[in-house]
């Protein structure tokens, strides 16, 4: 049984961290978030301690190993993505693993100084990236690397999951801290294409605003064009019959691929490979924040093919 932390127990995504935790029998110890909204721990960890100052926290982790010799073997990182970097380091300091959702970064060079100090470090560091353990998404990659095809396969990825005002609010609509809508609702999508499809080639942006972005991506075999988008005025008719909130598709030479389930359990998956030492690093992540990266700073241009929504 390993000992875990979980930075950002009130977020979004900690529901799935902690029933990770959880499912592959180990304990968390303690949890730190400044809000103190955080109930869901009551159905996995109730005996944890729980921290709203990071000061705190931070000087409880060091009592526990220096006067009861309990060690933390992992830290979950769900804070946050601006914060990811320094909340990685502490991980790595107290002498555990991180394991960080993504983006894990927002900046390629953060990844360049991340990579020395995990040299330096006991622990590794790790992410999340659940789409290259979905079974659709395995089958595509093991067609791709064996099909024999004549030019690059021509892919229309579109995404609106539709969010209200509180976003803007809230940290994920300030771009400094969540690097933007292609970074904080796509990079995940960026991953999965470069996994699959090969180094990318060329990267135009056509429409970056606020609450929607668009673009063009070329990879080794593959033409992409993309649209991300918040705004639930986006949303296809037939979609917005069926009142749903959210909109999903790839399609790939006029086919689309079906990979709307099995999401579920794919943190526990995670969290699986990562113990057994199989998880996703710092190499494996790099490619997606280079993308959105360039995405961010890129001039918007008028040429290229566009995604049909723009």
């Amino acid at each position: 049984m390993k000992n875990f932390a979980l930075l950002g127990a009130a977020g979004y995504i900690a529901p799935r961290h902690l029933k990770a935790i959880q499912d592959t029998q180990n304990t968390l110890i303690a949890a730190l978030d400044k809000f103190d909204s955080v109930g869901i721990m009551d159905r996995y960890f109730p005996k944890a301690d729980f921290f709203t100052e990071f000061e705190r926290f931070d000087r409880h982790i060091e009592k526990l190993k220096r006067n009861q010799h309990i060690n933390l073997d992992y830290v979950s990182i769900c804070t946050p993505n601006y914060l990811h970097d320094s909340h990685i380091r502490m991980a790595l300091r107290t002498g555990a693993s991180a394991i960080c959702e993504k983006p894990i970064v927002l900046n390629p060079w953060n990844i360049d100084a991340l990579e020395a100090i995990e040299k330096e470090s006991v622990g590794s560091i790790y992410t999340v990236l659940q789409l290259r353990l979905h079974a659709a998404i395995i089958a595509l990659k093991a067609k791709v690397d064996t099909a024999v095809k004549n030019g690059k396969y021509d892919i229309d990825l579109t995404y609106i999951t539709s969010r209200g005002k509180w976003y803007d609010v809230s940290w994920k609509g300030d771009d400094s801290k969540s690097g933007g809508i292609a970074t904080n609702i796509g990079v995940h999508f960026y991953d999965m294409l470069s996994w699959v499809f090969g180094n990318i080639q060329e990267n135009k942006v056509h429409l970056r605003e606020k609450n929607k972005a668009a673009g063009f991506l070329e990879f080794e075999n593959a033409r992409v064009r993309w649209f991300l988008s918040i705004d639930e005025t986006d949303l296809p008719k037939q979609i917005v019959e069926k009142g749903q909130k959210t909109y999903r598709s790839i399609v790939i030479d006029d086919k689309e691929l079906e990979f709307s389930d099995g999401f579920t359990e794919l943190h526990t998956k995670s969290y699986q490979e990562i113990l057994k030492g199989n998880g996703f690093g710092l190499k494996d992540v790099r490619k997606s924040i280079e993308i959105v990266h360039d995405i961010r700073n890129a001039v918007i241009s008028e040429n290229g093919e566009k995604h049909p929504f723009v």
